[in-house]
């Protein structure tokens, strides 16, 4: 409390900034400077070193996860380099004989690639675009089934860079146990799972609503896919790179070693193999996330060398090429990461204690808590949707939510961090500016503005479901009547779309 209202400064000019800008890197890195300045009180060279030793103090703590998310950037590059995607494109183009089968093929290779959101946008559009484009789907379809398997399935999946990503900011705020709390949250992430859902109902049903079911009439009916024209020719150069004499069992051999490697890397640093640990739960609770994730990700590397190499699929210099191409792709995770971790720590109660001043207001203030994880959904979304950024945007809310449950004494915290991830996902989805959205528009050849335009409605109504999820979780802090409410309640809507189209389509 020593510094009073000086101490919400630091992430509301991050949070402004972020708005006024839609540039996250720069606010976030003057609401750190901010901070710092009011803790050495106005001391300019003091705040430099201050800035610089929680950096380097979040750096040195967070080492394994800079090293896993390097090791996972090469790993998606030597994959997409050996042509293990194609050859799935190539492999479904002849198996799928349906519309509603190729729109489950897309859905389905955008659940598996879960490791990471980029390689998922990435892969999955240049996979499955000749295969959608076969079956008259339009382009703006294809985009929106990429995106809504990118972000919505990599942050419920406890083996990939963004469960890292979030349970390192989780402990840096104070929780104990961030990978443990980060599964915890998955049952409560309403915005992923419903999403999830939606996909498996339109794609079985064919429904489409709002300005996507121009594009999809265009598509059946004109052959009008609505290709982009602004950019093919630099896709094109990328996609003649990417080797041709990979096999399915390519794509799928290293991400299935990268699960199985991680796994048993989590029991081995939890003690369940050198005796320390008597239960494979034990185990789970006493490993280092990170670390083990480090061990998997390098043996999946290695899977790859061995499955690649012997087999003439890469030669040495191209294996070593795309290691190095995957680390740098990962520099700007590595640069959003870094000033998360360390406006938390300008936040944390050893700097500016954020958290326990804003706590203590919400302690003292009329609001019920029950309505805190709905507020924080409607904060993240528009926070992302601002920023399009949902890594940088559970980096600047979650060191404020965890403190203010703690000092409430609420037991809210999975709820309030569960709205608080699925906020930044929405916001991320539907925003113009995001990385995921951007990629997904490339990689399925649409315009993208139609993509934006086209995702919105459907990204929203799942939104309102959300919302209303969250206010069931706040009263009743319950996964099971959380999750079970959320599903009846976007059923009921998408069967009323439904029978609104089938009604459209009567009269025309």
């Amino acid at each position: 409390m020593e510094f009073g209202w000086l101490t919400i400064l630091p992430p509301i000019i991050a949070i402004v900034l972020a708005l006024i800008t839609k540039e996250v890197i720069s606010s976030l890195l003057i609401g750190i400077l901010s901070g710092t300045l009011i803790y050495a009180r106005f001391d300019v060279i003091q705040a430099v070193d201050t800035t610089f030793g929680i950096m380097a103090e979040k750096l040195g703590g967070n080492a394994s996860i800079i090293l896993f998310l390097a090791l996972l950037g090469a790993l998606v590059c030597v994959i997409t380099k050996a042509g293990g995607s194609a050859a799935y494109g190539e492999w479904a183009a002849k198996k799928i004989k349906t519309r509603a089968g190729a729109q489950f093929a897309t859905g389905v290779l955008g659940t598996v690639i879960f490791i990471d959101d980029y390689f998922n946008c990435l892969t999955v559009g240049t996979v499955m675009r000749p295969v959608t484009d076969k079956h008259h789907i339009s382009r703006a379809k294809l985009a929106y089934l990429i995106d809504a398997t990118a972000a919505p399935v990599c942050i419920i999946a406890p083996i990939s860079s963004w469960a890292v990503a979030v349970g390192s900011t989780m402990e840096s705020s104070g929780v104990a146990d961030g990978m443990s709390t980060f599964i915890q949250t998955i049952p409560f992430n309403l915005y992923a799972l419903l999403t999830i859902v939606m996909i498996i109902f339109i794609c079985w049903t064919n429904l489409d609503f709002g300005p996507m079911a121009k594009f999809e009439h265009n598509a059946i009916y004109n052959n009008d896919l609505h290709s982009n024209p602004d950019h093919p020719q630099d896709i094109e150069e990328e996609n003649s790179r990417i080797g041709n004499k990979g096999k399915v069992y390519d794509l799928i051999i290293p991400i299935v070693a990268l699960i199985i490697f991680s796994i048993l890397a989590m029991l081995y640093v939890g003690g369940l193999f050198t005796g320390e640990a008597s239960s494979i739960g034990e185990a789970f609770g006493n490993t280092d996330a990170s670390k083990s994730l480090c061990i998997g990700g390098f043996a999946a590397l290695v899977v790859a060398f061995i499955l690649f190499l012997p087999r003439k699929i890469l030669g040495f210099r191209e294996f070593m090429d795309g290691i190095t191409e995957g680390v740098k792709s990962m520099v700007p995770a590595y640069i959003i990461l870094t000033l998360a971790w360390t406006i938390s720590g300008v936040c944390s109660a050893d700097y500016l204690n954020t958290g326990g001043f804003v706590g203590h207001l919400v302690a003292t203030s009329s609001m019920p808590m029950q309505l805190l994880p709905a507020v924080v959904f409607l904060v993240a979304s528009l926070l992302a949707f601002a920023t399009g950024t949902s890594w940088g945007t559970f980096g600047i809310l979650i060191p404020i939510v965890i403190p203010i449950i703690n000092t409430t004494g609420s037991d809210l915290l999975v709820p309030a961090l569960a709205a608080t991830l699925a906020g930044a996902v929405y916001g991320d989805h539907i925003s113009p500016i995001s990385d995921t959205t951007i990629l997904s528009s490339t990689g399925a050849h649409c315009n993208h503005i139609d993509h934006v335009t086209t995702q919105i409605p459907y990204a929203t109504m799942v939104t309102a479901v959300c919302f209303v999820g969250f206010l069931i979780a706040g009263f009743t802090n319950n996964a099971y009547i959380t999750l079970g409410s959320s599903l009846v309640l976007l059923l009921a809507v998408l069967c009323i779309l439904k029978v609104i189209q089938k009604k459209k389509e009567a009269k025309a």
